[in-house]
């Protein structure tokens, strides 16, 4: 399995000697596929680990408007990381205080630091991995997939007309998605990924 078909969920992530949380930001962001700074500016208020989700404020997010990510069956690594940072603010505070959080610059560091190139793995590159495994299955809306990027309609009829959350089928595509990364962690499948850099 080449590194950047592995990396496009979370091996060799596994490997990462780095600071915990990192490794567990790196996971997140394999798997939730969120937004680099999203996920760097995450705080534990907007994380509810009992329902698994992770309600992401409009302020926070490119479009501004709220956005909610399901963390099953990956809440195990929220549960993990609680027991390291969930005394503060943030998921990921600055190793200089944890009054801020993690800079994004530190994901970016860790690739580089698991031996990717800036041409071949970003942290903006885990979204466009997900997308193309997802589109590729065949299993999905394209708008639940749209959906879970956080994208919004350039049609602005459309989009006053369709505010469907497809939040049942983001449940199971997430879990899905998890099963597939595992799959391709143990080697057990091969998929072709295109370009990981945004």
């Amino acid at each position: 399995m080449s590194p950047r078909r592995s990396a496009a969920c979370s091996e060799p992530l596994q490997t990462y000697e780095g600071a915990p949380e990192t490794r567990a930001g790196l996971e997140l962001l394999a798997l939730t596929f969120v937004r680099p700074g999203e996920l760097s500016a995450a705080e534990w208020t907007e994380i509810d680990p009992d329902a698994a989700v992770w309600s992401i404020p409009g302020d926070k997010m490119k479009m501004k408007r709220p956005h909610r990510v399901p963390l099953a069956p990956r809440v195990v690594i929220v549960r993990k990381l609680q027991t390291i940072t969930g005394n503060g603010k943030f998921l990921f505070p600055s190793v200089r205080s944890a009054a801020r959080c993690m800079s994004e610059n530190t994901i970016s560091a860790a690739l580089r630091r698991l031996g990717f190139g800036k041409d071949e793995m970003t942290g903006h590159g885990f979204r466009s991995a997900a997308s193309s495994m997802l589109n590729e299955s065949g299993l999905w809306n394209a708008d639940a997939i749209e959906r879970q990027l956080a994208h919004v309609d350039n049609d602005s009829v459309r989009r006053a007309y369709h505010r469907a959350d497809y939040w049942d089928e983001r449940v199971r595509m997430m879990a899905w998605r998890t099963d597939r990364c595992e799959e391709l962690r143990r080697g057990g499948i091969v998929l072709a990924v295109p370009e990981l850099c945004a």
